[in-house]
């Protein structure tokens, strides 16, 4: 399956939350999509059904393919630990999710992008694999010459800019670079997840 591009607010009331960002479409309209809108009653979902759900839910807001979302399982799965919790934390240490946390970009796609098209680098090489695995102590910046790109400087610096602090990450707006210090702990991650329905789904 190729990596979602479709309409964003749609998937996100289909899940019932704005697992992108804010949106005012959403806000107007919170609900499920479909032509009845709120009016039609809906079955109640089996565990299946809800299990899928969370693991869809979980794939759209990181932005992963299915293919590196199992992987991703596997390898928590392997680790000593609650697997759920691992599994989030593996998916927090990804390059792109982090460039996205540090404020570099305002949504995990442009984050995505921004990694892909060589405007970051990890430990001082260029990196354009989104996907890549952080370790603590690796640092994250943005590559000299593309300091000075609108997007970036909008997301860093600019008036409407979110300010994005979390206790796992450091930030230094002067050198425009960020330190991933640790892997986050389960009640410091702000993603509405239920990883234990990942974990029932993927254990059938």
């Amino acid at each position: 399956m190729a990596r979602y591009t479709g309409p964003r607010t749609k998937k996100a009331r289909a899940f019932g939350e704005a697992i992108f960002g804010y949106s005012k479409a959403f806000e107007k309209r919170p609900y499920a999509p479909g032509q009845h809108g709120t009016s039609r009653k809906r079955k109640q979902k089996s565990d299946y059904a809800l299990q899928l759900l969370e693991k869809q839910k979980a794939k759209y807001t990181y932005g992963v393919l299915e293919r590196q979302f199992r992987n991703l399982f596997k390898s928590a799965a392997r680790k000593s630990g609650v697997t759920g919790e691992i599994l989030l934390k593996f998916l927090e240490a990804r390059l792109d999710n982090t460039v996205y946390r540090l404020g570099i970009a305002p949504t995990r796609r442009a984050a995505r992008q921004l990694v892909s098209h060589k405007h970051i680098t990890l430990n001082g090489i260029i990196t354009n694999i989104p996907s890549a695995q952080l370790s603590p102590g690796d640092v994250i910046a943005v590559r000299g010459k593309s300091q000075s790109k609108a997007i970036i400087q909008d997301a860093v610096g600019g008036s409407k800019a979110e300010v994005r602090k979390y206790g796992w990450l450091e930030w230094n707006p002067d050198k425009m670079q960020g330190k991933f210090m640790e892997y986050p702990e389960r009640e410091a991650i702000p993603e509405k997840i239920n990883e234990q329905l990942i974990v029932e789904l993927y254990s059938k």
